[in-house]
């Protein structure tokens, strides 16, 4: 894997940390009047957290296992609201999220840096992407990260217009 994914995944939780903590907290579970325009999934800061850890542990640990035991997976997409009601993300404590995120991600560290060129290479199917291989997974995973942390800067933004009296 190149080193610039592999850092960027090892060093994601921490500008996940700082994106939340530039939430005002009297925001973390606020939302929008509007959503139009988010760069990730339409969630209050909280919930994007919630949503980070979920799917690391419930989405690419998964996936990242059966791609690299089975042959040729189909590798479902997760119905990320339905899992947000079910979990009560908009309750959750942003410390327990964080540290149970913290820890799924170095698992995911830990493994893809220990995997050799023939299992980076090993494929599925992923629904809403099509055929991959083991890397391109790697490199979805990073691409979702940062469409997060996108979210958050979104959020902070119409926050601002909101606390300005410039949005309703």
């Amino acid at each position: 894997m190149n080193p610039t994914t592999l850092n960027a995944l090892a060093a994601f939780p921490e500008h996940l940390e700082g994106h939340y903590a530039a939430i005002p907290e009297k925001f973390t579970h606020w939302a929008p009047a509007s959503w139009d325009g988010i760069p990730s999934e339409r969630f209050t800061p909280i919930e994007q957290v919630c949503h980070v850890r979920d799917i690391e542990i419930d989405g690419y640990h998964m996936r990242l296992h059966r791609v690299l035991r089975e042959s040729n997976p189909t590798l479902p997409s997760i119905d990320s609201e339905a899992l947000a009601t079910d979990r009560s993300y908009a309750t959750s404590s942003a410390e327990e999220a964080f540290a149970a995120f913290r820890a799924a991600r170095a698992k995911t560290v830990t493994l893809i840096s220990g995997l050799t060129a023939a299992q980076f290479s090993r494929t599925a199917v992923f629904e809403g992407y099509g055929t991959l291989s083991l890397r391109s997974l790697v490199h979805y995973l990073c691409s979702h990260d940062q469409q997060h942390l996108a979210g958050l800067q979104w959020l902070l933004g119409k926050i601002e217009a909101a606390r300005a009296g410039l949005s309703p």
